[in-house]
């Protein structure tokens, strides 16, 4: 199983922090923003890690990351998304290094202060299809948000709606098969000019074949200066923090 994080973008949420260097190179907490969904496979037990980033500030997360020894890796591996163009076209520069394995995504500003390890075992066992993350939250409109049918699973994931069918939010964890790639060249443009992750998804619920997880920790994204400052209070209160190889410093 191959993981894949994304840390391309713009910021622009985040201006002016992020006019000159990439929002994922901002702290959360002690760390660099990356450190924590890097963190995050690796404690899964995912060893392959590929970084997709765009922009400006490619030689700035080769030069912080290096080889990934720091967080036990024998090697990191890098990518370069051309133009912005939303979650599922990052992606798309990752297909050569999955090469038909199964992968984990995650979007570099979701900040979790749990394992995912749990959640990535149950799709190894899962064989086939897709698994995402949900999280209850008191501002589903702002997500992709799940709605469910009588039996408890989703049924479909609708973007950013006004009026959200529930309060579980989707958020930057996804886990695929080698579908996947078969299902990115069938995708659209959104009216925002982007291959949208939630259509990637509910791709997968039309075969019947996404499941879900509920996490029970805390989550938060760190797009938005509040949402960057709620993210850092609750990993400074977090025991699930990177453990970094001191003699690699």
């Amino acid at each position: 199983m191959k993981g894949i994080i994304l840390v391309g973008g713009l910021g622009t949420r985040l201006y002016p922090m992020t006019r000159v260097t990439n929002k994922h190179l901002l702290p959360v907490g002690r760390f660099p923003m990356v450190y924590y969904p890097l963190h995050n496979l690796v404690e899964a037990g995912i060893r392959d890690i590929l970084i997709v980033t765009g922009g400006n500030s490619v030689g700035a997360f080769m030069e912080l990351l290096r080889d990934g020894r720091e967080f036990g890796l024998d090697q990191l591996y890098f990518a370069y998304q051309h133009a912005p163009q939303g979650i599922a076209d990052a992606l798309r520069c990752a297909e050569s290094f999955v090469d038909g394995d199964s992968c984990v995504v995650m979007l570099g500003d979701n900040i979790l202060a749990g394992s995912i390890k749990p959640c990535v075992d149950k799709f190894r066992e899962q064989k086939r299809g897709a698994r995402v993350l949900l999280k209850e939250v008191s501002d589903p409109q702002r997500f992709g948000v799940a709605e469910f049918g009588p039996d408890g699973r989703i049924t479909q994931i609708l973007e950013k709606p006004a009026d959200p069918p529930s309060n579980a939010a989707v958020i930057g964890v996804y886990m695929y098969d080698a579908q996947v790639w078969e299902l990115l060249p069938t995708l659209r443009l959104s009216a925002r000019g982007q291959y949208e992750v939630t259509d990637l998804s509910n791709a997968y619920l039309e075969r019947g074949e996404l499941e879900h997880d509920l996490i029970p920790f805390g989550w938060s994204d760190a797009g938005t200066p509040e949402s960057l400052h709620r993210a850092s209070e609750m990993m400074y209160s977090s025991d699930f923090l990177p453990e970094l190889e001191e003699d690699c410093w």
